[in-house]
């Protein structure tokens, strides 16, 4: 139960991301948000994974230092500058959609990497979920698909939800406790990211007043306690199970999106039904007498 509500928590507080993402990203570069709200996130994100699980932050370092880098490059770096690059180019709802494909595509890379069972139940979601990111990317018609120019912004969210799958598989293989694998590989990120600043100066303090909310909103909500909820909730469940819940980033941005008086286009609705639908059945759990697709048969 408590890992329930610690991922709807997760997925709202991600959804809120993409739409004060879109405002900060006009006035800050990815690179500028991406490394500001993780650094700040430090601040909280180290000391309640000393209180909480004390860690030995020398041996975690010295055993597990790769997987970690690769968790920060992948989940901290490369989704965040993949999704606020996306926001430059493309709404928060589409690719809130477009993103609502990543749970089907991590029971294709469990089933790949992970060896977790997958059914032609699962395929068949699979198959109907890309339908539905195509009717999002094409607006509808489908007749377009081999066109040679799609938005950038709807390809970015691809790659992004690619590198998050990878991201979540190597967060769950890792022996080191969830809050404090999230703080070191955002440590790590940090680091990673700094002398990449001095590439692109900026001026913090020209942000305007909704652009400082944005950024302490995407430190608070979506930076700590995302990511730790997440993290946590993943070391429990798996990647395949947890990532069903990210559908309710949608669900959560087409309702804040209503909320701010925006409208959301008959392909966005239709499309997002698809995905959302060919989820179900793409991380509809197996049961013992179905017969199940093994990597040794494909």
């Amino acid at each position: 139960m408590r890992e329930r509500i610690f991922l709807i928590l997760a997925n709202l507080f991600w959804a809120g991301n993409y739409v004060f993402g879109k405002y900060v990203v006009a006035e800050m570069s990815p690179l500028w948000i991406t490394f500001t709200r993780w650094f700040l996130a430090l601040t909280f994100l180290i000391p309640i994974s000393y209180f909480v699980e004390r860690p030995n932050y020398r041996e975690v370092f010295k055993h597990f230092w790769l997987p970690l880098s690769c968790m920060g490059i992948l989940g901290v770096i490369g989704y965040n500058l993949l999704l606020y690059g996306a926001l430059e180019y493309t709404s928060p709802m589409n690719a809130s959609l477009v993103n609502a494909l990543n749970p089907a595509m991590m029971v294709v890379f469990s089933f790949l990497i992970l060896k977790e069972r997958m059914t032609w139940v699962n395929v068949g979601g699979f198959a109907l979920s890309l339908i539905g990111v195509l009717l999002i990317l094409t607006k509808g018609h489908l007749e377009w698909i081999f066109q040679t120019t799609y938005n950038r912004g709807d390809l970015m969210m691809i790659a992004a939800n690619l590198v998050w799958v990878f991201y979540s598989i190597i967060g769950k293989r890792l022996a080191v406790p969830p809050i404090t694998a999230t703080a070191c590989s955002v440590f790590l990120s940090v680091i990673f990211l700094f002398p990449f600043l001095f590439l692109q100066p900026f001026d913090i303090t020209q942000l305007s007043a909704r652009g400082m909310t944005g950024i302490i909103y995407m430190w608070l909500f979506p930076s700590v306690c995302s990511f730790v909820f997440w993290n946590m909730a993943v070391k429990k469940v798996g990647p395949s199970h947890a990532g069903v819940y990210l559908n309710l980033i949608t669900v959560f941005t087409a309702i804040i999106t209503l909320m701010l008086g925006e409208k959301i286009l008959e392909s966005q609705i239709i499309g997002g039904a698809f995905v959302l639908i060919g989820v179900y059945f793409a991380t509809k759990m197996t049961k013992p007498k179905e017969k199940v697709i093994r990597n040794a048969q494909v």
